[in-house]
């Protein structure tokens, strides 16, 4: 509620986090599962030139997940929570190495919480 008081209020109301195309944290699982995603990478837009002008966001941490048998990644995007579905490259040019990924939610396994709660 915006009407209420909590920690982290001021902050929510910064310009900044309120814009259209501010970045937000999403999910990102690779189109082919034994791709391996590389935290670090920056998110380029299908088609376009990979440089600092084309440049979506980045991936900020990765780990493989026993449970989906593939690599997972969550990453600040521009739009992110209005794009999910859609396919992205995932590129790291100092080590040499470009993937296409789904934006997904950050909930990889069980979002609603039915398995903890049983």
């Amino acid at each position: 509620s915006k009407k209420k008081d909590c920690i982290g209020k001021t902050l929510s109301q910064r310009p900044e986090l309120n814009r259209d195309d501010a970045i937000r944290l999403v999910g990102f699982k690779p189109l082919k599962k034994n791709d391996t995603l590389l935290a670090g990478s920056h998110f380029i837009t299908k088609g376009k030139e990979a440089n600092m002008d084309n440049d979506q966001g980045w991936m900020s941490s990765v780990a493989y997940s026993p449970t989906l048998g593939h690599y997972i990644g969550l990453g600040f995007i521009k739009k992110g929570h209005q794009r999910m579905g859609e396919t992205i490259r995932v590129v790291n040019p100092a080590r040499g190495v470009e993937v296409e990924a789904e934006i997904v939610s950050p909930h990889f396994y069980d979002p609603d919480g039915g398995l903890q709660r049983g």
